[in-house]
């Protein structure tokens, strides 16, 4: 796609990010790869933002570096503030999987807790192999539609109002079943 008008400003910010965290801990994309589990190609098209990242790439990329996303996507902003307007509020958007990622809470990187809005659109399947953090606690509570959560080999069918709480140390799925999309809101607390 290279930097043209459809690159997002915020792909090409954490892309540049990305590459620091890697270049910060002297990997080569190859080390990258192996402890990731992504491809090369694909780390350096993300690195050099040719490629919109997925989510299911970033919670990859979370876990080797022990961020979460909304961390990493906190770094890629300006300086804390105490309030942010919802104007202004990071959206970031997973076209290919139907999933729309917006940051709720004012990012600060030396705060444990964030709150985040999430949007699936009916027929979304989103699967994350491993969580960012081992332990991180998520609350999630269902706004509008149905949404279905799978973890710890149990899945949670949650309607509007619904709230789960769970720590997740192994692969989840998110799921909107339809007919609509679903939007909820997800607190994650490191531990």
């Amino acid at each position: 796609m290279g930097n043209d008008e459809g690159l997002d400003v915020v792909d090409v910010r954490l892309g540049a990010r990305l590459a620091e965290l890697r270049s910060e801990r002297a990997w080569s994309l190859g080390e990258l790869a192996e402890r990731s589990g992504v491809s090369r190609s694909t780390l350096s098209r993300a690195e050099r933002a040719e490629i919109s990242p997925t989510a299911s790439l970033l919670n990859r990329l979370c876990a080797v570096y022990g961020r979460t996303m909304s961390q990493l996507l906190s770094e890629v902003e300006a300086e804390p503030v105490p309030v942010v307007r919802a104007a202004d509020q990071t959206v970031w958007a997973d076209e290919a999987s139907g999933f729309v990622r917006r940051s709720v809470s004012p990012p600060h990187a030396g705060l444990r807790g964030e709150l985040v809005e999430g949007r699936l659109t009916a027929g979304a399947d989103i699967a994350y192999d491993r969580p960012p953090v081992p332990g991180l606690e998520q609350h999630i509570w269902v706004l509008d539609g149905t949404l279905e959560v799978a973890a710890q080999d149990v899945e949670h069918r949650l309607d509007a109002g619904d709230c789960l709480r769970l720590r997740v140390w192994g692969p989840t799925r998110f799921r909107c079943p339809g007919p609509e999309g679903a939007r909820y809101a997800l607190v994650v607390v490191l531990p």
